[in-house]
């Protein structure tokens, strides 16, 4: 008979703490969740259901700014790794400026994806991300990643272009060899546009903006022994002289 009562106390025990659980989800703030979850995380860091469900609630109420919310995606990405949840991470790690921590996730996340259009995806993204340290080298290395996983991704080369274009004064020896950079960089921009007809009209733009900066016709007659300009610093590329 006890055997019985305390079946059916555990039964309704059960039931009320579901119920208090999913009441907790709907009405709770961040106030409220965070030092639940702080609480228990220690005891249920292992466990996938709970971090999901924790993660999932924190999200829906807007408590991702929360030091916790990163600590749960990445208990729930060691727990279960998955391309989605290091992308994830690697952008709260972006938001934190903990770029070093966030190429590390991005990188894991394009391991971790099986699907090439989605590996262009994030090296994409890791190649923004180097870029916007002023990493040019890593940058363009990661652009042609992506390009080589997804050829249509013009984009790609129109980043390479700006990149090339704001290189112009380090990357020359002369007046003549910075100039000449940027018929580097209407070049890349002229292949953004061939690849990717939607960039069609940005690129020819871009390319028209830099050819405009490149040497005039007078430099390159003023210059009859310069076939072709080798441009040094992160670029490394040998242009050729054009017929203007």
């Amino acid at each position: 008979k006890r055997l019985k009562q305390y079946e059916a106390i555990l039964s309704n025990f059960s039931k009320v703490k579901a119920g208090v659980n999913q009441k907790l989800g709907e009405r709770a703030d961040c106030a409220n969740l965070i030092p639940l979850y702080n609480g228990q995380f220690d005891a249920k860091k292992g466990d996938v259901n709970w971090l999901k469900s924790a993660a999932g609630r924190m999200s829906g109420k807007d408590c991702t700014e929360d030091p916790l919310f990163f600590k749960l995606v990445e208990a729930l990405h060691a727990a279960e790794p998955s391309a989605k949840s290091a992308y994830y991470l690697g952008l709260l790690a972006l938001k934190d400026n903990k770029t070093s921590t966030a190429l590390d996730y991005f990188k894991q996340s394009e391991e971790l994806e099986t699907k090439a259009s989605d590996k262009a995806k994030v090296n994409y993204k890791i190649a923004e991300t180097y870029r916007k340290k002023g990493n040019f080298g890593s940058a363009r290395t990661y652009y042609k990643k992506a390009l080589s996983q997804k050829p249509s991704m013009g984009i790609c080369y129109l980043k390479i272009a700006d990149m090339v274009g704001d290189s112009a004064n380090n990357c020359g020896d002369d007046k003549f060899s910075k100039q000449a950079v940027y018929w580097l960089a209407a070049n890349y921009a002229d292949r953004a546009g061939k690849i990717d007809p939607s960039l069609s009209s940005t690129a020819s733009k871009a390319a028209a903006r830099y050819r405009a900066l490149a040497p005039s016709k007078t430099d390159v007659f003023n210059n009859p022994e310069r076939k072709s300009v080798k441009i040094g610093c992160w670029i490394g590329e040998t242009i050729k002289v054009p017929s203007l």
